[in-house]
């Protein structure tokens, strides 16, 4: 075993022009028997096992002593304000005992909790937290700002750094723990050798509670037991082989790998990439809202380009065409990516048709095409691309390309196809949906799904909460004639002959949006929006209420600022004013959000931890999408709640309009409900289905597809 002398260390390392973690933290590791480190919490020490040169430390019968601050809830700083007393390591025990549960039920976490409690349990890792006094001013501070380790071989060699650690999922990753550090060695020079004393006699102080004004204790025994009781003796060295096979599989797709504070992938995107690499680089990622499809996108997108290949990236507007944008510059600034824009007030793909020329195969330097649905649709557009092998199409909210007309993207021929969508399927549109799952391939298996999301803490558990309404006389009254007619038009359209069937088709969907405006634009919902606000917001939240027109939406808002809430915006594709400004005052002062519809796709809005849901189709996409937008992992948020508005019939109209209302209206219940932390939060509706004999487990994709552009082409006609 080669010592710490044997090594040519740096006097100090910087990224990202030195490789910390080869250069420098594994082979140190791997050099030495001992190692002595202070962290910021206990769930922190995961990130310090070095994880390629860990059985090696091990083998050589190393031991790391470790240093940790206290773990505290939200309600635990009064317990911890004037440093250590017992109560404050009653709380610490608590809190390390729920962290670490946490860890072992986060799929990332899991195998490394695992690990990390062996060496526990082997007495190879050994932990104490450290309280500090009254200089923290009411809040404890971590031990060691700086971070300092003293790493000791079998020869009594030693070295000492002092830099920051980056305790995230990509300071797991092989290309580096560190973002910089200084480096002492004990037999450089005097003055290497004495800073190495310093930094040693400063931490065995401090592991011996011989420190001014620092009060340090072993791991209360609470939290030991139940940490030790995760341990796997046997299997912790294969556990240790899988992680360092994950992190090099994440490194190998991450377009930011080099980068100090670069992403990597998590193990269920790393995962459907080589699926999606499996099944011939086609195919659609059906994975949960908010779980990260943008980002597992881009990593497909860094290997096209190491392909010499094109990627065109399609979207349905132009606010996901300006997201991707920002997202395509900043993920590729290292490899100055050249990048046309189309549509959204972009033309320079026009002049002189230029398109032509930057989607030529055979081009050197880097390129990519993002382009709305609609301009890559036009018949200018696909008269100039280049059509090929040598492109590589991508196709956010890929659900859209069934569209009557987008669906002769469909036709163009091209290389590797990746689609995303959390809901791939077009409800009620066989053919559409055909179209897309045969040109893409079908889905990648295995979709990730909201519950898998949820306990891979890629989203945030959420509470859901009903709220019931009913119909005014008058709603009543257009209700019930809208239904009679449709029932009307129902039976012509079944004995009609073909030539009819398309134009009576499109006549009863258009009934069913009037019943479904007429639900959605229930008055009572107004009142209800100010009763739900004004008693459940507090100062700082963030929520969003989702209206179905401009004239409710006027009404919520000042319903909602007559329950005395003070910051109350408007988002919509209307307003005046700059909708990114809005979005930026609403999430760094907080407040509620009304909208119409422009928050479904791709707006992302992470730190929104209330949703008010007044207008929703039938269509299991919108809400779903609605959904996703407030359960995105935001700093602080361990919880989201769901407000959900339903629409109940009179007791004396259950028989004649009761199931056609419910039917709609409990399909969304139940998807929201079956998936909360509260799933009795439904059952009061669960009566109120059976008191109007529907059956509860038939309640699923009842639902149609509609685009926008068709409606108001139906609506002409």
């Amino acid at each position: 075993m080669a010592g710490l002398r044997d090594l040519d260390f740096k006097r100090a390392y910087h990224k990202p022009e030195d490789d910390l973690a080869e250069e420098f933290y594994l082979p140190a590791v791997s050099s030495s028997v001992h190692y002595d480190r202070a962290v910021g919490f206990f769930s922190s020490t995961i990130y310090l096992l070095a994880w390629p040169s860990l059985k090696a430390f091990v083998t050589a019968g190393g031991k790391m002593r470790l240093i940790c601050s206290p773990v505290l809830f939200s309600g635990d700083h009064e317990a911890l304000r004037e440093g250590y007393t017992k109560r404050a390591e009653i709380e610490a025990g608590r809190a390390i005992v729920a962290e670490f549960q946490e860890m072992l039920e986060t799929d990332h976490l899991a195998k490394p909790a695992v690990v990390l409690a062996s060496l526990v349990a082997a007495g190879v890792v050994d932990c104490q937290i450290a309280w500090v006094g009254t200089d923290a001013g009411g809040r404890p501070r971590r031990l060691f700002h700086d971070k300092v380790g003293i790493l000791t071989d079998t020869n009594g060699d030693q070295i000492a750094f002092k830099g920051s650690m980056n305790e995230t999922w990509p300071g797991l990753a092989r290309d580096g723990n560190l973002e910089s550090v200084d480096v002492f060695t004990s037999w450089r020079n005097e003055s290497d050798a004495l800073r190495v004393t310093d930094e040693r006699d400063y931490f065995e102080r401090v592991w011996n509670n011989e420190w001014p004004d620092v009060t340090v204790r072993p791991l209360p025994e609470t939290a030991r037991d139940a940490i030790v009781s995760a341990s796997d003796a046997g299997r912790w060295p294969e556990f240790v082989d899988e992680i360092c096979l994950d992190l090099e599989q994440g490194v190998r797709w991450s377009p930011e790998a080099c980068r100090p504070d670069g992403r990597i992938p998590r193990p269920h995107q790393v995962d459907a990439l080589e699926k999606w690499e499996e099944c011939g680089r086609r195919g659609i990622l059906k994975h949960a809202t908010g779980s990260g499809k943008t980002f597992t996108a881009l990593c497909a997108i860094g290997d096209s380009l190491d392909k010499d290949e094109i990627p065109l990236v399609l979207v349905p507007s132009e606010l996901l065409l300006k997201q991707w944008d920002k997202e395509l510059r900043e993920t590729f600034a290292d490899r100055d990516i050249n990048l046309m824009v189309c549509g959204g007030g972009h033309s320079r793909w026009r002049e002189q048709a230029r398109l032509r020329t930057w989607s030529r195969p055979g081009v050197v330097m880097p390129r990519a095409i993002l382009s709305t649905m609609q301009t890559a649709s036009s018949e200018l557009f696909r008269s100039l691309i280049n059509e090929g092998e040598h492109l590589f199409m991508v196709a956010d909210e890929v659900h859209r390309l069934g569209a009557r007309q987008a669906s002769c993207l469909l036709e163009m021929e091209t290389g590797a196809r990746l689609g995303l969508s959390a809901t791939p399927e077009r409800a009620g549109d066989p053919e559409g949906t055909a179209l897309i799952m045969d040109y893409f391939s079908g889905i990648v298996p295995p979709p990730f799904t909201l519950e898998n999301a949820i306990a891979a803490k890629a989203l945030t558990p959420y509470a859901y909460n009903v709220h019931t309404v009913r119909l005014a006389d008058d709603e009543r009254e257009r209700w019930i004639e809208a239904t009679d007619e449709f029932r009307r038009l129902y039976a012509r359209s079944a004995s009609s002959s073909e030539d009819g069937v398309g134009a009576l088709s499109n006549r009863l969907k258009l009934l069913l949006i009037r019943r479904a405006r007429i639900l959605k634009g229930a008055r009572a919902k107004v009142e209800l929006a100010g009763q739900v606000v004004g008693r459940a917001y507090e100062p700082g939240q963030r929520w969003i209420v989702y209206c179905d027109n401009q004239d409710q939406l006027g009404e919520v808002k000042k319903a909602i600022a007559y329950a005395g809430i003070r910051d109350v915006y408007e988002y919509h594709s209307a307003m005046l004013g700059d909708p990114a400004k809005t979005l930026e005052m609403f999430s760094e002062r907080g407040g509620v959000v009304v909208s119409i519809r422009c928050l479904d796709e791709g707006v992302d809005i992470p730190s929104v931890t209330h949703a008010l849901i007044l207008a929703s189709s039938k269509n299991p996409r919108e809400f779903i999408q609605r959904r996703g937008r407030v359960l995105r992992r935001f700093p602080g948020k361990s919880i989201a709640h769901l407000h959900d508005t339903v629409v109940v019939p009179e007791d004396e109209d259950e028989d004649a309009m009761g199931g056609s209302i419910l039917k709609g209206e409990l399909a969304r219940a139940i998807e929201f409900g079956s998936h909360a932390i509260n799933p009795a939060a439904v059952a009061d509706l669960r009566r109120i289905a059976a008191a109007a004999n529907i059956d509860w487990t038939e309640l699923t994709n009842n639902g149609f597809e509609l685009d926008e552009e068709e409606l108001m082409e139906m609506a002409d006609a």
